[in-house]
């Protein structure tokens, strides 16, 4: 995991950071305090900004390449691009610009958080929902529709912020940043307006039979390890995406990504009970290993499948196993 930390009370270093980490840009405003603090981990081109501003800051910057959320949590921040004044405030998580167009405004005595990740996996969860669209995904509109909508956007945010891409200083495993990587991209599309549209609900039976499910399950077992989503499986299933949802409903009361995750959780069961907490195995690293980020809601998973906690199958019974 990549880390970066900024903290500056001059405003023409803050700017060359800005440019340099974000996009070239120009800030300004009547400045009595230029006190900045800004972290940054990421991993990949998946990142999560800390950021917090003594004071208001105008800006001017190019295109960003990438979705960027913006989670506020203290202060305001004014988007004046296209000529139109949008304020956004604590408590709100909304898309700071189209990722191919410049954008302008004025963050406010500020604290808040950004996400940013590449635009392609916009499309990837779109296909793996069963939407499609005349080109790549474009979301229309920098709010939630619901205020529902926005909470769980801002959960998702926060999940990636405080169980992933944390300040702990180790690097979170690839299941684990992809899956939550894919959580979030979701969370935009359920919550933020955009152009794809629901695919025809009409689903050919003939593709959701029985083999179907052999060669998902077959590949699922075979490739468990790997960064999969829906798309991924249902090509090597050789169906839609659609098709392959119906045939495991039909033949295996689940979905694909819950047989990825029950296999996934077998795989992460049978690392508690061969390692060896002498020789510094945990139950962190070993759920993080198979894609499980945060220890509680593992820890509820394994005691669902296992009737005991993940800690009691690692520090078990050892006898014979060396």
């Amino acid at each position: 995991m990549d880390s970066l930390d900024f903290r500056s009370g001059n405003l023409d270093a803050t700017e060359a950071f800005l440019s340099s980490a974000y996009t070239p840009m120009r800030i300004g405003g009547p400045v009595s305090d230029a006190r900045v603090r800004i972290s940054r981990r990421a991993v990949g081109s998946l990142s999560v900004d800390r950021l917090v501003l003594g004071y208001d800051m105008r800006y001017d910057a190019g295109s960003l390449g990438k979705v960027c959320l913006i989670s506020m949590h203290a202060g305001t921040l004014v988007d004046r691009t296209g000529g139109r004044e949008t304020v956004f405030g604590p408590g709100e998580t909304f898309l700071l610009a189209q990722p191919d167009l410049p954008y302008r405004g004025e963050v406010r005595s500020a604290r808040y958080t950004i996400a940013m990740f590449d635009t392609v996996l916009l499309d990837r969860m779109a296909v793996a929902g069963g939407t499609a669209g005349p080109g790549p995904v474009r979301l229309t509109a920098p709010r939630a529709t619901t205020a529902d909508g926005n909470d769980r956007l801002t959960a998702a945010v926060a999940y990636l912020r405080d169980a992933v891409l944390n300040d702990a200083g180790s690097s979170p495993g690839a299941l684990v940043v992809s899956t939550a990587a894919h959580h979030l991209a979701a969370a935009v599309l359920s919550a933020l307006p955009h152009t794809a549209r629901t695919a025809p609900a009409r689903v050919d039976t003939r593709d959701a039979g029985s083999g179907t499910l052999r060669r998902a399950v077959a590949f699922i077992d075979d490739n468990a390890h790997r960064d999969l989503t829906l798309a991924d499986i249902a090509t090597a299933a050789r169906v839609t995406p659609r098709a392959l949802q119906y045939a495991f409903r039909r033949h295996a009361g689940t979905t694909p990504l819950g047989h990825l995750r029950r296999v996934r959780l077998e795989r992460a069961h049978a690392d508690l009970a061969a390692a060896d907490p002498c020789d510094g195995a945990t139950v962190t690293e070993i759920a993080m290993r198979w894609g499980f980020a945060h220890p509680g809601r593992f820890a509820d998973m394994y005691r669902g499948a296992y009737g005991r906690a993940p800690s009691r199958t690692l520090h078990g019974d050892r006898t014979g196993r060396r």
